[in-house]
């Protein structure tokens, strides 16, 4: 009986600990293959230009876009709303998950409801001020 309550106890310490290490190990991974891939494109590109050099061909330059990280391309209107919209339902979802249980802790799921609203309200409130900015030849579009 005794060997059984010291399996648990080891378990419930394995499992978080495990789940962390997890984690942190997919966001390490993660960024390593991010800077990687990274890494070869511009020693890619640095090879191209080299061969059109001792060729004597000149290349335009690189695109701006090549430096931009594609995650950061999207407007932050959009961004705002996105996550507005899941911090929001997920506050719903959780307010009402709790309040199935009978508790007032319920009342703790208005917090990710109440920073999707301000995410909301962020998006509104900085699609209204880029629609007010003078537009500038080659910027994206404001629209989703």
């Amino acid at each position: 009986m005794d060997h059984n309550h010291t399996l648990v106890a080891v378990l419930s310490m394995l499992i978080p600990m495990v789940a962390i290490i997890m984690g942190v190990s997919i966001g390490m991974l993660s960024l390593y293959l991010q800077f990687r891939r990274k890494r070869e494109m511009f020693q890619l590109y640095h090879t191209e230009r080299m061969a059109a050099i001792e060729k004597g061909i000149e290349l335009p330059p690189m695109p701006p876009e090549f430096f931009q990280d594609r995650r950061r391309t999207e407007l932050a209107p959009v961004r705002h709303r996105r996550g507005g919209l899941i911090l929001l339902f997920l506050g719903i979802a959780l307010t009402a998950a709790l309040w199935g249980t009978g508790t007032q802790a319920y009342l703790w799921g208005l917090l990710p409801a109440a920073i999707g609203l301000a995410l909301l309200l962020s998006s509104v409130l900085e699609a209204r001020d880029i629609k007010k900015l003078p537009s500038v030849q080659g910027s994206p579009p404001t629209g989703p």
